[in-house]
């Protein structure tokens, strides 16, 4: 059996630091964190994690699909719970609103049809706004914003609780990342302006809040973080949390020349002892979604990378029984050959790799430890 386990100190470490990092950087208040719950908990469990996060003092989460929300309160959670993604589908906002779910509007079509349920329901329509700064997703485009201006103020129904956008490439550029700031601002100098209430402001993910202190205003919405996982250095002393543990399920002993695993890419050079491990790519193991960037200069580095990588070792490992031993081949769909050459492993003993949660299926059991 399969378990990804969660180490809860390294969790709770990485909770608290980020509470202290938030103290630390502002002085004249502090800021609300929103903990973004997404993907399975970020491949934590959505509600183990969940409960994880309340039982350590936070109270309002966020989430991108509907049945996320409805899983959280099917579970009991009654906490403050915001639907990150704008939708203008009459059955999934009355779903949400049934649930009480604060609502993102990041259209005109999905304002009126809020506004408009919320008159049926003769009730006003808690929501944050959502507006696009150079991300091309949800949200009003920052030199649009007349447009939502004009229907909201004849939008009765509708009570604006918060006002947010999304930072596009906060790990990598900060130049562009301070102009989708600047445009936000701007954005809600001009609904200020026009007497429109724009509640608690957000925009920082977890990469502008580590480095972008000055950007976190009323609240931060933080997901990746928790994980000890961003795409740049860990200057906080954050922990990773998560590892995938197995078992050895078969050994063999394969003769020098052998070929291993699929496309030949590895043969034996002596007798080999190998294990067996029924784990592999669909478990997450050697997973990541870097390359899903399209432009010239991210193919260039890519090549960049690939060549310096061909003329460099590289190797995967996993521990059985504490101690390292190199993967062998490719990574299987289901599979992974380890050598145990000289090694005293047998059938059954424990094997650990060292993985993000969020790329492990959501089939496999989570256990916080």
């Amino acid at each position: 059996m399969k378990t990804l386990v969660i180490e809860k100190e390294n969790l709770r470490h990485n909770i608290n630091t980020i509470k202290s990092y938030i103290q630390k950087s502002n002085e004249k208040r502090f800021p609300k964190i929103i903990a973004v719950v997404k993907s399975n908990g970020y491949g934590m469990d959505l509600i183990q994690y969940t409960k994880f996060l309340i039982d350590n003092g936070i109270d309002f989460f966020a989430v991108s699909t509907v049945e996320e929300t409805l899983k959280l309160r099917q579970a009991g959670i009654k906490e403050k719970i915001l639907m990150l993604s704008s939708t203008a589908i009459k059955e999934d906002i009355e779903n949400l609103i049934n649930n009480d779910i604060i609502l993102t509007i990041g259209s005109e079509e999905s304002l009126k049809t809020v506004n408009e349920i919320g008159k049926k329901l003769n009730k006003k329509i808690n929501v944050h706004l959502k507006i696009d700064t150079g991300f091309g997703r949800y949200g009003f485009l920052y030199n649009e914003l007349d447009k939502f201006i004009q229907i909201a103020k004849t939008a009765e129904n509708i009570n604006i609780e918060g006002t947010f956008t999304h930072f596009s490439i906060a790990y990598f550029d900060d130049e562009y990342t301070k102009l989708q700031y600047k445009r936000f601002n701007e954005c809600i100098e001009k609904l200020k302006e026009n007497n429109i209430e724009t509640g608690i402001l957000h925009v920082c993910n977890s990469s502008a809040f580590v480095k972008f202190p000055n950007m976190h205003l009323d609240a931060v919405r933080l997901g990746s973080i928790f994980t000890g996982r961003l795409a740049f250095s860990n200057t906080l002393g954050l922990k990773k949390v998560g590892y995938l543990k197995s078992q050895v399920a078969e050994i063999k002993k394969l003769p020098a020349g052998y070929n291993i695993g699929y496309s030949n890419t590895y043969k034996t050079k002596r007798e080999t002892s190998v294990a067996i491990i029924q784990t592999g790519y669909i478990d997450g193991i050697n997973i990541t979604t870097n390359r899903d960037m399209f432009r010239n200069v991210d193919k260039l580095r890519y090549i960049v990378r690939d060549i310096k990588d061909a003329f460099k070792s590289q190797s995967i490992n996993v521990k059985i029984n504490n101690q390292n031993c190199k993967v062998l081949g490719r990574i299987g769909t289901h599979h992974v050959i380890a050598d145990i050459t000289n090694k005293n492993i047998n059938i059954g003993d424990e094997t650990i790799f060292e993985i993000n949660p969020k790329y492990v299926d959501s089939c496999i059991r989570r256990e916080y430890k």
